[in-house]
């Protein structure tokens, strides 16, 4: 492992000086042939990037490849925050979101408040590759799941019900709700998010973003990841970029769109990356209004990655993985405030 450094950045965006934290291998890390990355780090990475990897490796399609690696996330109910076992809505019931992107066509689709479905990426394929759409939602996207086989369940597993029934708890203490049994009203909402980002041998880009939203979220609520040029997109001239977190100002930014642009500007991935955390961080009036956080992850067409947060613990920089001929890797991005 690298050791890490500070380095002081001005970000006259903002017109103040505000640190980014880096680490050393938070540069442009450039692989020859297939890669795959996402948006996890070593703890899920290798399990999500395996499948698509020997999909890639094998001479198997891209879209299969980013597929199969993001069914994993979404088929683990010990995952919170995509597909089966994601935190619910405020009334329990759990909704997701999902979009994907192809490069060599500029197609793409999207499904939205998606109930009773476990791999909304795949539905967001049929979107893409059956109809002339690009964005179903709610009971049209159950029912457009269901006519092409997806089997509608239960998606609430007992542990995502037990913490969201804390989370009631934990609203107030005027209501009829009894508080936690620990007394503990300090909870934590959490966020939640998985991009599969990929190269093929012929040089072609595609992406995927699927998640669960914002826990306890209103019925009916949509984040970035569904949003293409939000949560996702994809250019085959330059690359592609995913993003995590509170979704609402990536949507503000469109923040996909401004990192692949940035890239298509001459910046590395991980420079786009992180000229996206300062233009939000810019929106929102400086740092002492960050109650958030964003993490965006990039893939540049020559192999290079990138990856940045708005903010992170000391010695927690945000991580993505990638696959490539080169093997397994976890690379290390930026945060620009320390939490």
């Amino acid at each position: 492992m690298t050791t890490r450094r500070k380095f002081i950045k001005n970000i006259s965006a903002i017109g103040a000086t505000v640190p980014l934290i880096n680490s050393l291998n938070a540069t442009a890390n450039q692989s020859k042939g297939p890669v795959i990355l996402c948006s996890r780090g070593e703890i899920w990475g290798e399990k999500v990037l395996q499948p698509g990897w020997d999909i890639l490796s094998g001479g198997g399609t891209l879209l299969d490849a980013i597929e199969k690696s993001a069914n994993v996330t979404e088929l683990d109910p010990d995952d919170t925050s995509v597909g089966y076992g994601g935190l619910p809505n405020e009334h329990g019931i759990v909704q997701l979101d999902a979009s994907i992107m192809y490069g060599p066509t500029h197609n793409c689709g999207s499904v939205a408040a998606l109930e009773g479905i476990k791999t909304p990426c795949s539905v967001a394929r049929l979107v893409m590759e059956r109809t002339d759409h690009i964005h179903i939602v709610g009971k049209g996207a159950q029912e457009f799941a269901r006519v092409h086989g997806f089997k509608i369940e239960n998606l609430l597993t007992d542990r995502a019900r037990k913490i969201w029934l804390r989370w009631k708890e934990n609203l107030s203490d005027r209501d009829d709700w009894f508080p936690p049994s620990d007394g503990n009203y300090d909870m934590e909402r959490t966020t939640g998010t998985i991009n599969v980002l990929a190269i093929d041998s012929k040089n072609d880009v595609a992406g995927i973003t699927t998640t669960s939203g914002l826990a306890y979220k209103i019925p009916g609520r949509v984040g970035d990841s569904p949003i293409i040029g939000a949560g996702l997109y994809v250019d085959n001239e330059v690359g592609a970029a995913g993003a995590t977190g509170r979704g609402e100002e990536i949507i503000r930014t469109c923040g996909s769109f401004f990192v692949v642009e940035q890239m298509r500007n001459g910046k590395s991935p991980q420079e786009a990356c992180e000229a996206l955390c300062k233009r939000i961080i810019d929106i929102n009036g400086g740092t002492k209004n960050i109650n958030f956080n964003d993490k965006i992850v990039a893939l540049g067409k020559d192999g290079s990655v990138g990856c940045a947060s708005i903010k992170e613990k000391k010695g927690n920089e945000p991580k993505l993985a990638y696959w490539s001929n080169d093997g397994f890797n976890v690379y290390k991005g930026t945060y620009l405030i320390e939490d």
